[in-house]
Order: structure tokens, then sequence, then C-alpha cells
């Protein structure tokens, strides 16, 4: 392996990725179904904009959701029309058959709950992170392999039509050689929780994870970070527990180092004001940049809710507003799509892979903040995405 480029060894990994995964797909086994049975875990402020996308999708049979706060479990299901309600998650596994979990729970749940629902035979699909720490995740990963069942995570990011334009840019040569980009994501902060604040939660495993799977789905998997997290707001007031210490970085800046001398910059945090809203409904300015030698381009509004790339080169120096329409794609729509790639045997541009190593970043990002050190990462994914 010495001997081996970075590039061999990411072509190589792509192609033996690719087999396991169609391995996998072909042993899943829906030919008699004409939808994917979906459980959901977890009836918070998230599964309010999953459920309706999933209701409407000709491929999704929705057969239970559960939650430990029964209540909001019985409020879903009756506003969802879903038949089986469920207190806790051993419940629902042992009840209603179903082929995939989606697990929206509490970030620091996601973990626990995704290696019981592998356990019984499901397969995940996962709110951001996947899991607590890379090493949990790529356990879920094998596990999930060996048992030749399928485990995603969000965010989607890579689905939009403005990704496959920027990626497909860089891939063309359009800005020249790329040399560097900017990424940045941040409000005030959710009040309605406090597991945002707590041990596993954060800012980056809520908003920088957006930009970090962005900028490596369009610049390649990161080699090394450096990074600063902080926490600005050291108390917080939230509806479910009222006055907490944060405990998570509400703060954090982060240098990655992609092949080729590209260098990546992430910030995010709970102590931005912006303007728009946690929402982001009508961002206009640009959220990332990717500057090369030839050109430049910025993508309008979030990764999660883009409303174009705006692009210049040497030959057109004026800048350019490319797709401006985002077409069927809203940042909720993972669990429908692998649904589909399920029932089609088709591979969906989310990997697992990339899950994993943007969640290796965020750990690696922390690590950095402690010791002061450039933090070189251990995993990789199949690049480009498009």
């Amino acid at each position: 392996m010495k001997n081996q480029s970075r590039k061999e060894f990411l072509q190589q990994s792509a192609m033996a990725g690719a087999a396991l995964l169609l391995s996998s797909l072909e042993a899943v086994a829906f030919t008699e179904n004409k939808k994917i049975k979906i459980g959901i875990v977890g009836c918070g402020s998230v599964s309010g904009q999953y459920l309706p996308h999933l209701s409407k999708s000709a491929h999704v049979e929705l057969v239970s959701v559960c939650d430990i706060v029964l209540e909001r479990a019985k409020n879903r299901a009756k506003e969802f029309n879903v038949p089986h309600v469920y207190e806790h998650i051993y419940q629902q596994l042992a009840g209603a058959p179903f082929d995939l979990l989606v697990n929206l729970t509490d970030m620091q749940e996601h973990g626990r709950l995704n290696k019981m629902a592998l356990a019984s035979g499901k397969h995940v699909w996962s709110e951001k992170p996947m899991a607590n720490t890379y090493k949990e995740g790529k356990a879920l990963l094998d596990m999930a392999r060996e048992k030749k069942l399928r485990i995603w995570g969000a965010p989607a990011v890579v689905n939009s039509p403005q990704f496959a334009f920027m990626s497909k840019a860089i891939q063309e040569g359009k800005l020249g050689k790329v040399s560097a980009a900017h990424a940045h994501y941040g409000h005030e902060g959710p009040h309605w929780s406090a597991f945002f604040y707590e041990k596993g939660g954060g800012s980056l495993p809520d908003l920088g994870v957006y930009n970090l799977a962005t900028l490596t789905g369009l610049l390649g998997p990161a080699k090394s970070v450096i990074a600063m997290t902080t926490i600005v707001t050291p108390e917080r007031t939230v509806d479910n527990k009222g006055k907490i210490q944060v405990e998570a970085e509400d703060n954090a800046m982060i240098i990655m180092e992609h092949e080729g001398g590209v260098l990546s910059h992430v910030q995010s945090g709970f102590n931005y004001f912006d303007p728009y809203g946690h929402g982001g409904k009508g961002q206009d300015r640009h959220t990332i940049s990717i500057w090369g030698t030839k050109g430049n381009m910025g993508l309008v509004g979030y990764d999660w809710a883009p409303f174009g790339v705006d692009l210049a080169t040497m030959d057109s120096p004026t800048p350019v507003r490319h797709v401006p329409d985002p077409k069927t794609y809203v940042w909720q729509e993972g669990a429908t799509v692998i649904s589909k790639s399920l029932l089609d045997k088709n591979e969906p541009l989310i990997s697992p892979e990339h899950a994993l190593h943007v969640l290796d970043i965020i750990e690696s990002a922390r690590a950095s903040s402690q010791t002061g050190q450039k933090i070189s990462l251990q995993s990789s994914f199949r690049w480009p995405i498009v």
C-alpha cells in the first residue's frame, strides 16, 4: 500500500465497495412487495417534516410510529393514519412487521437504536449522525453487511441538482485547478430540546454536518483536519428542561485538507444571528464558495435548501446563475429516496461510507481542538459522487 496513490486507493475501494453494495442489494428481497414498510422511531419535531414526505410516496407504507412520550406517537399516528403505535422500540421491533426503521430520535440515541434495529433484521435510515463515534458507526455498517442489511445516514445534500451542477463543473475543469472552499451554517440555537447542548450533541453534528458532507462530496475525502471548538453561551433555557449548562460545542471552525493541496473551511454554531431564521427561508446569499485557478462558484441558499449556483470563469467573468430550481429535492427526502432504491435495487447517491467519513471528521475536529494538533483521518468513501 505504500506505493499506491490515494487516487488509486479510492478507485479500488470504490470498485470493491460497489461489488459489495450490489451483492447487498441483490439480497434485498422485495419482489412481492410494491412498497417498503416503514417504522418511525422518534415523533418529535423532525417527524413533522419526514412523515408528510413519506406519506405521499408511492413506494412507502407507514406501518408504525414509536416514541417514549406515547402521546406524541399517538398524535402522529392520528395525523398520518399510521395503524400501529408503540411506546418503546423493543415493542415496535417485535410488533407489526416492517422493512426499514427510520430513526428520528435524539442524536445521542442513534447508535444504540440503530444497532437494535439491525439485530432485529431491519434496514435503517438514520437522521444525522448515524452513531456517536466513528468506531460505533463502522461497527454498525459491518453488522449490516454481515446480516445482508442496509444502513444509511443523513444528510441527503448530495441529491440536489445544485450539488450535481457544482460537482460536474469541478470534474469538467470549469474552475481550473480547485484550491480552496468555504462553507457556513448557523443560527441562534434550538430552543425545544436540551439534547442539542448535552454531551454527544453540539453544533457540528447538528449543523456543520451538512457543510462537511457537501464539501467532501464536491472536493473528495479529507485527509486531515485541524479545528477549534468553543462554548460561547454556557447556559441555555430550553422548552423540555428549563435552564441547562451547555456541554457540547456551540461554536466551531474546521479546516480540512483534501487531495492535491486543496483546503476547505467550515464554520458552524448556535450563536449566529440570521435574519432568515432557523428555517432559512428566503436566504439568497452564498453559504458555500469554491475557488479555482480559472473560476469560482457559490451556492445560493443553504445546501439543504439551495436556490441556485453562481458561476464565474475567466472566459465568462460576470457571474451567471444556474439551476435556480431545486425541483423535487428537499432535505427530508432521504428515507423516501432509499426506499425507492431498495425496491428498484439501484444504489443511491447517499452512501453510509460518506456519512461515516463526516462523523470521522467531526470526532477528529474535537480531538484537534483538545490537543491543538492536526489529526489524520482513517476513513474514505467512493468519489466523485456525481
